[in-house]
């Protein structure tokens, strides 16, 4: 798996939490064409990536939410992680790609 830092966390921690706490934020930072045409995580949002800094505030305004962001394969999950960290999100984890997540997408 990659590993992009200190805020990766496993894709099967993130789905067992994401099960378990429906208060968790999981944001899709891929392209509008792929998250409707790929596929994504049931519950997940999308904000593409070069909408971050204009939209991310408004699907997470709670600075202290708990936040999950993946795009395709963790890349941009990282640069989108990193730049809402530096916003003052304090509870943000890239949980890397859908291309390899195993738990379904819809």
């Amino acid at each position: 798996m990659f590993n992009f830092g200190r805020n990766q966390l496993s894709q099967e921690e993130a789905y067992k939490q994401l099960k378990n706490d429906k208060n968790i934020i999981l944001i899709d930072v891929r392209t509008i064409e792929e998250f409707e045409e790929d596929g994504h995580i049931e519950g997940s949002i999308n904000v593409p990536l070069h909408t971050v800094p204009t939209e991310f505030v408004k699907v997470a305004p709670n600075k202290d939410a708990k936040i999950f962001i993946i795009c395709y394969s963790g890349a941009r999950a990282s640069d989108a992680a990193a730049y809402v960290k530096r916003l003052g999100y304090s509870d943000v984890h890239n949980i890397g790609g859908v291309g390899t997540w195993r738990y379904g997408l819809i």
